[in-house]
């Protein structure tokens, strides 16, 4: 697989993330750096332990690096769940973590896809 097909399996943006970063090998550190950001595993014990404070932060960061890196279909579905998380719990948080999730998971599949055909 490579970066671009990768890209396009995670539904983000290569186009867009190669003009911020410049370099295929630049981006291709930073997506493969994300397999290890905590802040997924931080989000689900946050929403886990009600404490929502913590989870907002967690999708932020969640969304903060999503948008750096172009992957959009995850950063959508963050900035929405953050947003929802602004002021707290609220009737559509539990669908919005699960979108996230969904989204998420299919992230890391093509990432992991991509590093195993492409190791360093």
């Amino acid at each position: 697989m490579t970066l671009k097909e990768c890209y396009t399996a995670l539904e983000g943006d290569y186009e867009e993330v190669i003009t911020r970063l410049r370099s295929e090998k630049m981006v291709q550190k930073f997506v493969l750096k994300f397999l290890n950001d905590k802040s997924h595993e931080l989000l689900v014990t946050s929403m886990e332990t009600k404490n929502y404070e913590e989870a907002f932060r967690a999708a932020h960061t969640i969304k903060g690096v999503c948008q750096n890196l172009s992957f959009t279909r995850l950063y959508e579905s963050s900035h929405i769940l953050t947003e929802n998380l602004r002021t707290g719990y609220g009737d559509e948080t539990d669908g919005l973590v699960q979108r996230v999730e969904k989204d998420y998971q299919q992230t890391i599949a093509a990432i992991k896809e991509l590093q195993a055909e492409n190791p360093s």
